[in-house]
């Protein structure tokens, strides 16, 4: 327990060398050092802690700002209490031994251990993650990196066709898709659209399963009156769409890999496990907890994955109020005298925001109640980002409330009371 903490450290990391503040329990300095970044010197660190405090680790708090890392994983690992703060907070603390501004990394050490003394309250108790969430985390971001590199491929596209090309941006709206990049390579230039037949066109777009358009039309567009550009410019422009086509496509398997390997980890979760408590017969509290959320309208696999991947510890401990402020759909309210404002929460988890905001908008498009209440809200003067972010909170209450009683989500069923907190 956090009240079994007999000795404070704080924990001033860096990329190649930490500082490291050890104090008693009545702010008395026991010890200080700086430790460089290695298996051998963070181990050596514990051991010395443990030595000059004489105490388990179990009684030796750890006060850091970064809450992941191998630093944080190392401590954990060797059984101590490790506990995060937001380096904001610690700014504030920081004013408490000096209001001149200055920076320093033992001032920072001492700081951090002082607060985690004083002001338990103010850090966050860490624990080490299920190594199925580890790697659901890392392959959920690796997944959210390749589609803005995909967005980024899609630009550059864009971007030459618009030099050369335009007629081409009129045929798909995805400029990455294996589909158009096919169409582009069989003509590529103007001069080429006006050499191809329409039988030949027609086995392309029929080889790629294009239904949207017919092979008389795409011939009409890509033979409309082309651009007057410089010589060497369609060149030029095709070249530069040849390599981004090659990476796009690289990117595409990467994306579909990532995909897959997403939902075999959640799957993976959901998996009974013999060796674990049963809540209900043939699966654990966690694994239940996948099939709860999935069974949420609007809760596709990317947005499973990021819930479980940057909400783990929220969600095992149901805690609505914490799990609505991380994703940023709490709102801030500024009171000062007779003033009060109510503005959009920016400081939270962008990518747990992200996901949050998908699930309102497709809950919105399916879910029959979400979409009565999302029109409420609209008619109400509410912006569209704004009725969302209502419908996120409500689910997210809904969530909580489903994960507590471990029951899946029933369309039928009075969701008023699930969604009171």
């Amino acid at each position: 327990m956090s009240e079994d903490i007999e000795w404070f450290v704080g924990f001033d990391w860096a990329s190649q060398t930490h500082v490291v503040c050890l104090l008693d329990r009545n702010g008395e300095t026991v010890g200080e050092r700086e430790v460089a970044h290695g298996g051998a010197d963070l181990s050596e660190l514990c051991d010395w802690l443990v030595a000059r405090s004489g105490a388990p680790p179990a009684r030796i708090g750890v006060a850091i700002e970064t809450p992941h890392g191998p630093v944080v994983e190392t401590l954990l690992e060797r059984g101590f209490a490790v506990f995060a703060i937001n380096p904001k907070q610690l700014g504030r603390f920081r004013d408490r031994f000096t209001v001149a501004g200055a920076k320093d990394d033992r001032r920072d050490g001492h700081v951090l251990a002082d607060s985690l003394r004083t002001d338990r309250r103010a850090f966050r108790r860490l624990a080490v993650d299920d190594a199925t969430v580890i790697e659901l985390r890392e392959w959920s971001r690796i997944a959210e990196e390749l589609s803005q590199e995909r967005s980024r491929l899609a630009n550059r596209i864009r971007q030459q066709l618009w030099r050369y090309y335009p007629q081409m941006l009129q045929v798909a709206d995805d400029l990455t898709a294996e589909n158009f990049l096919a169409l582009w390579e069989f003509a590529p230039t103007p001069a080429k659209a006006a050499q191809i037949d329409e039988a030949s066109l027609a086995k392309v777009l029929k080889d790629h399963r294009v239904r949207r358009i017919g092979a008389a039309e795409t011939l009409r567009i890509l033979r409309q009156t082309p651009l007057k550009v410089a010589a060497g410019a369609t060149e030029a422009a095709a070249a530069h769409i040849k390599i981004a086509a090659e990476r796009a496509r690289l990117v595409n398997r990467q994306i579909k890999e990532a995909e897959q390997k997403l939902e075999a980890l959640c799957a993976r979760l959901e998996q009974k496990d013999d060796g674990e408590p049963e809540s209900e017969p043939g699966q654990r509290s966690g694994q239940r907890d996948v099939t709860i959320l999935r069974s949420l309208p609007g809760v596709g696999r990317t947005n499973l994955a990021t819930l479980l991947a940057e909400a783990a510890e929220p969600l095992r401990r149901r805690d609505y109020q914490v799990l609505r402020v991380l994703s940023g759909v709490a709102p801030v309210t500024r009171r000062s005298g007779k003033a009060r404002l109510v503005v959009r929460r920016s400081a939270c988890n962008e990518r747990l925001r992200e996901a949050v905001y998908h699930w309102a908008r497709v809950a919105m498009q399916t879910d029959p109640e979400s979409r009565k209440r999302y029109a409420a809200l609209r008619r109400r003067g509410k912006s569209h980002g704004r009725a969302l972010r209502a419908l996120g909170d409500r689910w997210l209450a809904i969530a909580c409330a489903m994960l507590r009683k471990q029951t899946l989500y029933d369309p039928n069923h009075e969701t008023a009371s699930l969604a009171a907190a």
